[in-house]
């Protein structure tokens, strides 16, 4: 999940446009990519032996790992970039998220992921003077009421501790993408931060040590939700927003949890609840007229 990146699109160094077909075909694969860590994560909190600790040490160190080898054989001996902020909000993004998925679908995680990261990334606009239009304010209001639809008591409610945890894993993706603006080389800056977000995943590691476990599919899992959904899934990525205006950018995220959705139903035997769908389309729909141009 990259969050708005209208911002990160304003600052991606100049390359030539690549064509129409290059664009959607790894606009695709990233959108794939970003769904499937939901997909990954859950399935390996349900089904196999890993802990909530060891799965992001994994897969932060295997991100770190690709996205390191992918800048040093692109550029070279150059250094790489981001800073220790942006490293701590990627951990603790990381973190939330490999914690609330024990609890959580991979469909309604997802979506509160994604409400969040746009929450984020929409309160820091207003904060900063921007000021929605009516029909703006209108989707606003129908992705909370999607929201609360979401989260109200009921026998299909998701887990309090696990959508909170979802939420602040949000939180902080949004913050990292807000923090992503004038950081240069947007490929470089998360390859510098998954490397300094390692220690820290060290650190969780070592403070719940007695409870650290895992087997063989469950460290697939994390590997590949680490070296190929968020690795080369971010690389992919910015490699498309070249040829993306930064609306079309935006808006093209609204499909990750519709994604994963559709991913959990075929590939983890999820239900479909009416619950999820209502609140996805309240909030997705409302998102979208957010983040809408005319």
């Amino acid at each position: 999940m990259s969050g708005t990146p209208e911002r990160e699109y304003s600052k991606m160094p100049h390359v030539s446009q690549p064509t129409v077909a290059r664009t959607a075909t790894l606009t695709v694969l990233a959108m794939l990519a970003f769904a499937a860590n939901s997909l990954l994560c859950r399935a390996a909190l349900r089904d196999s032996a890993i802990d909530p600790a060891g799965f992001t040490l994994l897969r932060l160190l295997s991100g770190a790992l690709v996205l390191g080898l992918l800048v040093r054989w692109r550029q070279g001996g150059k250094p790489l970039g981001g800073s220790w902020l942006s490293a701590a909000a990627l951990f603790v993004y990381a973190a939330c998220f490999s914690y609330a998925y024990v609890s959580l679908s991979a469909a309604t995680g997802a979506l509160l992921l994604f409400g969040a990261v746009q929450a984020t990334m929409l309160g820091y606009g207003f904060w900063r003077g921007e000021r929605l239009r009516a029909w703006q304010t209108v989707g606003l209001a129908c992705a909370c009421g999607g929201l609360a639809v979401l989260l109200m008591p009921g026998l299909s409610a998701p887990p309090w501790g696990g959508a909170l945890l979802m939420l602040l894993a949000g939180a902080a993706w949004g913050i990292y993408s807000l923090r992503a603006k004038g950081a240069g080389d947007a490929t470089v800056a998360t390859a510098g931060n998954f490397v300094r977000s390692v220690p820290m995943a060290l650190v969780l590691g070592a403070a719940t040590w007695s409870g650290l476990h895992t087997n063989a599919s469950g460290a697939v899992y994390a590997l590949l939700s680490g070296a190929i959904a968020s690795g080369m899934g971010y690389a992919i990525w910015y490699s498309a927003l070249p040829g993306l205006r930064a609306a079309s950018a935006a808006s093209v995220q609204l499909s990750v949890p519709a994604i994963a959705a559709l991913g959990a139903v075929l590939f983890l035997g999820e239900a479909l609840e009416l619950r999820v769908v209502l609140a996805s389309v309240a909030i997705l729909g409302g998102i979208a007229l957010v983040i809408a141009r005319r």
